[in-house]
């Protein structure tokens, strides 16, 4: 979807480009993609109403309660707008509609957003809400077990006060606290991070990352404290040595969403669908919490701008080495792993010489590694034919900036071992690929 015909300010672009953008850009990007989520709510309202949808009228009076409630409390709607679960939903219920498969992703949801929406906002309102599983989910903001008996097309009454909100469904009556748990009530909790700055542990919503199987259920609390503790630490990280990343987790990064994790290290990733959020599996500490940060910003970035600007011709089908996979990427595939690992090369530049030990040595192979690795893939792309004006100009700035770091000079033992991996690497993805 192409939002404008100057998307971005050509200062945002060339920010972008060279790795960075702070505060300033990833701001941009976030108010932009929360224009589409806008864009895409009303698109999916009209389309429910073109297709005959059953929850269509729900559907249409819901989004007329969000413009009310936008004439006095326009941030919170723009707020909740922009939270990741409500932009997968929007998207991916706009687009069943237009395929006519529409049954699973129900328009009739935009009514729990206006119910989350009351509840912070402190707003009396009555809004019609299809009732239909166990458990109602409010994005942003936590999910109620559905009392019983209370099923079907209910007229929820949300009557708030100072602490939150009491929602009569039917004959029965749920409170909800933005804070804590309750009978029939569960928050989705904040973990602090800096100043002013908090993020939500989104384990509820459905469409809280695109691939259902690999989410974790909610987390215990025990775990939650250990997520908290690495959190903690992996601000400290990235408040001392890595400022521009912190201003990007702060301006554009809201949710963090558990996966499970794999039999040896962790996963993470970020998706087009829900930008905002960071998934990852159980964090190991502090130091590679920052790491992960540094590495999916860059990919929340990119894909946020290319959601706005073309960087890529159309695919031809061919497809190109990438060091750090185990299969062939398209350009598209390789210019966000490039975009990525020039973000971790970047950190490990930053922070390598803070460490000590056998954490500093692996520090600097890390910056060595995949300054190198990022580098050369520029240089594919380069030569791919596989990018447009555009692209050409913004990978020309990331390989400048790459340039820029291969003239620092490493230690004789840093460059052997981070050669060895990469040429381990390469042989194996021969192998595996001949």
């Amino acid at each position: 979807m192409r939002l404008t015909s100057r998307p971005v300010s050509d200062e945002t672009f060339s920010a972008l480009a060279k790795g960075g953008g702070g505060a300033g850009a990833m701001g941009e990007l976030r108010a932009m993609q929360g224009l589409k989520n806008r864009l895409l709510v009303r698109a999916l309202v009209l389309e429910a109403e073109e297709a005959g949808h059953p929850h269509a009228a729900l559907a249409a009076r819901a989004y007329d309660l969000l413009a009310e409630m936008e004439t006095h409390e326009r941030e919170r709607v723009e707020s909740e707008l922009c939270h990741p679960a409500v932009g997968a939903w929007a998207l991916r219920t706009y687009l069943s509609l237009r395929a006519g498969t529409g049954a699973k992703d129900d328009p009739g949801r935009l009514a729990a957003l206006v119910v989350a929406i009351a509840v912070r906002a402190r707003i009396a309102c009555r809004v019609r809400l299809a009732v239909e599983e166990d458990t109602v989910v409010l994005p942003a903001l936590g999910s109620l077990a559905v009392p019983a008996g209370a099923r079907g097309v209910l007229d929820v009454t949300v009557r708030p006060d100072e602490d939150g909100a009491d929602l009569d469904l039917g004959r029965s009556t749920v409170r909800v606290d933005p804070l804590r748990d309750g009978t029939g009530w569960q928050v989705l909790r904040r973990l602090p991070v800096g100043p002013g700055l908090s993020l939500v542990v989104d384990d509820a919503d459905p469409y809280r990352w695109p691939a259902g199987h690999v989410t974790e259920p909610r987390l215990s609390e025990e775990k939650l404290e250990h997520w908290a503790s690495c959190l903690r630490d992996a601000w400290r990280v990235l408040a001392e040595r890595h400022r521009t990343v912190a201003a990007e987790l702060t301006s554009g990064i809201s949710v963090l969403t558990p996966i499970h994790a794999p039999a040896f290290g962790q996963n993470s990733a970020t998706s087009r669908e829900t930008f905002g959020t960071v998934a990852l599996s159980e964090p190991q500490h502090g130091l590679g919490m920052a790491a992960t940060f540094a590495h999916e910003i860059q990919h929340a970035k990119l894909t946020a701008l290319t959601d706005m600007v073309d960087l890529t011709r159309p695919e031809d089908g061919r497809r190109h080495y990438a060091p750090w996979r185990g299969d062939p990427r398209p350009v598209n595939g390789l210019l966000q792993g490039a975009y990525a690992y020039l973000g971790v090369a970047g950190f490990w530049r930053r922070q390598h010489d803070r460490e000590q030990g056998a954490r500093a040595f692996r520090g600097q192979v890390e910056f060595a590694r995949w300054r190198e690795a990022a580098y050369r893939v520029t240089g594919t792309l380069m030569g791919s034919g596989g990018l447009n004006e555009r692209g050409e100009e913004f990978v020309k700035a990331m390989r400048g900036t790459l340039e820029r770091w291969l003239d620092e000079p490493v230690d004789l033992a840093v460059a052997a071992q981070a050669r060895r991996e990469a040429d381990q690497h390469l042989t194996t993805w021969r192998r595996r690929n001949s």
